[in-house]
């Protein structure tokens, strides 16, 4: 025969066990102050790490090198399609003269065009001309000439300075900077974008 009481739940027993089992994973979980302060700094170095990375990317312009009549020039690598070797060159009556002529790659028309010219500068000797680098942008697309690719390297924008002397006013327009090594580095959306290269003329 059971007794009237020998199923009755201590509840200050429930009460006293649960607050222990509290105060243990509390203990357990939460970090002393100094661990605390090491947590928090790792963090900071990890999100200051992510931060100067991504400053890092933007410092940094990759652009494809080139010489024209004996000057080094560079355009940045993201608008450069291909570099394409200068084959049958048909010249285009009524152009201007920095248009050479028109191309046919892989059985697409593009016009070449001649910076020396578009930017009026003096032509210094004899040149090979046997590249046309092709630019391109969502609604532009034509070559530039070059006798010679150098490659395709990282400049940091904060090395380059604003103009040099010896540069024209048209030249200046299209300017994104000079290295130290006297590389010009051109703003190749700003000639993608341009409307006096668009020609309209007919025969």
């Amino acid at each position: 025969m059971n007794t009237p009481h020998s199923n009755t739940i201590d509840w200050d027993e429930v009460k006293r066990r649960l607050e222990t089992a509290r105060m243990a994973t509390e203990h357990t979980w939460a970090p002393a102050a100094g661990e605390t302060e090491r947590i928090l700094k790792e963090r900071a170095q990890i999100l200051s790490r992510e931060l100067a990375r991504e400053e890092s990317a933007d410092e940094w312009i990759e652009v494809v090198e080139f010489v024209l009549a004996h000057e080094r020039y560079a355009v940045a690598s993201e608008f450069v399609r291909e570099v394409y070797p200068l084959e049958e060159l048909t010249p285009l009556p009524c152009t201007p003269a920095f248009v050479l002529g028109i191309i046919n790659v892989r059985g697409e028309i593009l016009s070449v065009m001649d910076i020396k010219k578009f930017f009026d500068l003096p032509e210094k000797g004899l040149t090979d001309l046997n590249k046309v680098i092709v630019l391109e942008s969502e609604n532009m697309l034509f070559g530039i000439l070059a006798d010679a690719i150098s490659g395709v390297r990282r400049i940091r924008r904060t090395g380059m300075q604003p103009s040099l002397p010896t540069l024209t006013d048209i030249r200046e327009n299209y300017l994104m900077g000079v290295t130290a090594e006297r590389v010009v580095v051109l703003d190749a959306e700003k000639l993608l974008h341009d409307e006096k290269l668009i020609v309209n003329e007919q025969v």
